[in-house]
C-alpha cells in the first residue's frame, strides 16, 4: 500500500509538472491521497509490524450476512468462542448474545478501544465478551471449542495446522469466505463473498488420518 501511494505521488508529480494546473488542484489531490494513507495506516497499522510478513492480514470486517452465517453454523452449540482477528468486534457481540463465552483476539489498538468502549457502552459483563490485544498465532487456543475467523486464504492452512495441534476434538471451526485447504466442511451457509464453511475438529483429523494411511 505504502510503495502503490508514493508511485501514485510521483506519477502524479510529473503529470503535474508538465500540465502546470492551479495550485488549488495540487493541493485538493495530495490532501486526498494523504487522508487516504492517513485512514489507511489508522485501521491496519497499528500492532501490524508485531506479525511476521507471511502471517499478516489486513483488517476486512464481516459482512452482516457473515455474521448471520456464523449464527447459524453455531446454532445449539454453547462454550467458549475465539475470534480470531475480532476487529471492531461485531462477531463477538453476536455470539455473546447468544450465550457464548467470547475471546476476541486483535492486535490493532484502534479497532481493540473501539470493541472495548462499544461492549462497556452496552453494558455486557467481561466475562461473556473480552477483547484482548494478544497475537493469536502465539497463543494456545486449547481452552475453546469454538473458534471463528475471517483471514486470508494465504493464512489458512498455517492455521489450520495451528488448530489441529491444540483444538479439543468437540471444537467447531468456522471459517468466512476462505475455507481450509485439504479439509472437509460439515456444512456451508450462504454464497460468494458471504459463504461460512463449519468444520468439526474431529471428522477433520479422522479425514487427514484416512489420507495419510491411504497415501503411505
Amino acid at each position: 500500500m505504502e510503495d502503490s501511494i508514493e508511485v501514485i505521488l510521483q506519477d502524479n508529480s510529473r503529470f503535474l509538472s508538465k500540465s502546470k494546473p492551479h495550485p488549488v488542484l495540487s493541493a485538493c489531490i495530495g490532501a486526498v491521497l494523504t487522508g487516504l494513507y492517513g485512514l489507511w495506516s489508522m485501521f491496519v497499522m497499528p500492532g501490524f509490524r508485531k506479525i511476521p510478513m507471511s502471517l499478516k492480514v489486513p483488517y476486512l470486517p464481516s459482512s452482516k450476512d457473515q455474521t448471520l452465517n456464523i449464527m447459524k453454523l453455531l446454532e445449539g452449540r454453547t462454550g467458549r468462542l475465539a475470534d480470531l482477528g475480532s476487529g471492531d468486534g461485531r462477531v463477538v457481540f453476536a455470539a455473546s448474545a447468544a450465550g457464548f463465552h467470547c475471546t476476541g483476539f486483535e492486535i490493532n489498538s484502534i479497532l481493540l478501544t473501539y470493541a472495548r468502549n462499544k461492549a462497556r457502552w452496552k453494558g455486557m459483563p467481561s466475562g461473556q465478551a473480552t477483547f484482548v490485544n494478544k497475537d493469536f498465532w502465539k497463543t494456545d487456543l486449547s481452552m475453546y471449542n469454538n473458534v471463528t475467523a475471517f483471514l486470508a486464504p494465504g493464512v489458512m492452512a498455517v492455521l489450520g495446522e495451528k488448530l489441529l495441534k491444540e483444538l479439543p476434538d468437540d471444537a467447531l471451526v468456522i471459517a468466512c469466505r476462505f475455507p481450509f485447504p485439504d479439509w472437509p466442511p460439515q456444512s456451508s451457509v450462504g454464497s460468494g463473498l458471504d459463504e461460512t464453511f463449519a468444520y468439526d475438529i474431529s471428522s477433520v483429523r479422522s479425514h487427514l488420518r484416512k489420507v495419510q494411511n491411504t497415501v503411505v
